[in-house]
């Protein structure tokens, strides 16, 4: 299994523990619970170590808490339009190979989860889709889905899989090292390779804005890969406290904070994700909505903001215009060690939402001036 629960002496229920844990502990991480996970939030080094180092070179993140599943059915097309019929992306053109970012949406066009969608390059599992969801979603997401989908189409739990994602500028060469197909692979593909002689599935994707990969493979073995990775002196294990800001600077959302299901994808900004067919088509929950505002405009929109001075601005934090009325919230920020300033993400109305408009953060009730900014906050480093 790919993560096992203890109960503790008043009879509750442990934290769950990833098949790295005992080495995230002999490494001196500092272990905090998440998403019904003891997991680690830094090491010894630090965020700000573990931030820089991402960036300049590549970090290692255990993230088998994440909810790891296959939809299996007869063929490519029934598979796709199955889960088309959930979310707004098209999964019947992913190419072989492919990964796309959508959303699970409710019948109101809120967003219930974001996930990412992989097709096997494989011809041999042709009608099998790898998806990918939060780990604090995955216990309601899988109802959801199983629930929706055809008699045809099933559900499969990769509760026996570990996930790591290795991420940075360094992580090409580290990667390429222990499996040399890695090399080749484009931005947002996959493929199934052996990886220090194990095999793996490895996406070309990750959740910091530089260039790196995912890499799932059996529980009982993601421990040797994380290991041999770890022997490469440019390679470092990063916490979750890392992890959130290399995010935020990277503009990328956070389920439950920046995305939920009060908020549609065009409110979000994820317009991006759906694709034409779809768009004109409809045919996902909350079309209609979708179809409404991308035609329409919205009310508010999710923007990045950068505040003056170096004090940041919290999730919850109210935003105002230079008058004094408030428009919106902040739903992500911190300090941006990159950017070597603060910086934000949130919703606000959209008649103040053009880049270089100036606004007030109200920080501890006072006005603090901030700037609608284009994100991401730092270029990413994707491999195009």
């Amino acid at each position: 299994m790919a993560a096992e629960a203890t109960t503790d002496t008043a009879g509750a229920a442990a934290p769950l523990k990833t098949p790295l844990h005992s080495r995230h502990v002999a490494l001196g991480a500092r272990m905090v619970p998440f998403a019904g996970y003891d997991m680690p939030v830094q090491y010894p080094s630090g965020i700000l170590t573990e931030h820089n180092w991402t960036r300049e070179k590549a970090g290692l993140f255990d993230v088998s808490h994440m909810g790891q599943c296959f939809l299996i059915g007869p063929d490519h097309e029934t598979t796709a339009k199955a889960l088309e019929a959930l979310i707004p992306a098209d999964i019947v053109n992913l190419a072989p190979g492919k990964q796309r970012y959508s959303q699970l949406l409710n019948e109101e066009g809120g967003i219930l989860d974001d996930l990412m969608v992989t097709r096997s390059i494989d011809p041999d599992e042709d009608g099998a889709l790898y998806v990918v969801v939060n780990a604090a979603c995955k216990d309601t997401d899988y109802p959801h889905i199983e629930a929706r989908l055809p008699s045809n189409v099933k559900l499969v739990r990769a509760e026996h899989r570990g996930l790591i994602a290795l991420q940075g500028p360094g992580a090409a060469a580290a990667l390429a090292a222990i499996a040399p197909e890695a090399a080749e692979m484009g931005f947002m593909t996959s493929r199934t390779m052996k990886v220090a002689g194990i095999k793996a599935n490895v996406s070309r994707s990750g959740y910091t804005g530089e260039d790196g990969y995912e890499i799932s493979a059996a529980a009982d073995r993601i421990g040797e890969i994380w290991d041999t990775l770890l022997l490469d002196g440019n390679v470092k294990p990063i916490g979750l406290g890392a992890r959130d800001s290399l995010r935020l600077e990277a503009g990328l959302c956070l389920y439950g904070h920046d995305i939920d299901t009060t908020t549609s994808p065009i409110e979000a900004a994820l317009n991006w994700s759906i694709q034409k067919r779809r768009r004109e088509e409809g045919g996902f929950p909350g079309a209609a909505r979708v179809q409404r505002e991308l035609a329409e405009g919205v009310s508010r929109i999710r923007v990045g903001l950068k505040p003056e001075g170096r004090a940041p601005a919290r999730e919850g934090t109210e935003i105002a215009t230079p008058e004094g009325e408030v428009i919106g919230v902040v739903t992500s920020g911190g300090f941006g060690p990159t950017l070597n300033g603060p910086c934000a993400m949130g919703y606000v109305a959209k008649a103040h939402s053009a880049p270089g408009t100036q606004l007030n953060l109200i920080v501890r009730g006072k006005p603090l001036p901030a700037v609608v900014a284009t994100m991401p906050f730092v270029p990413n480093g994707y491999k195009r």
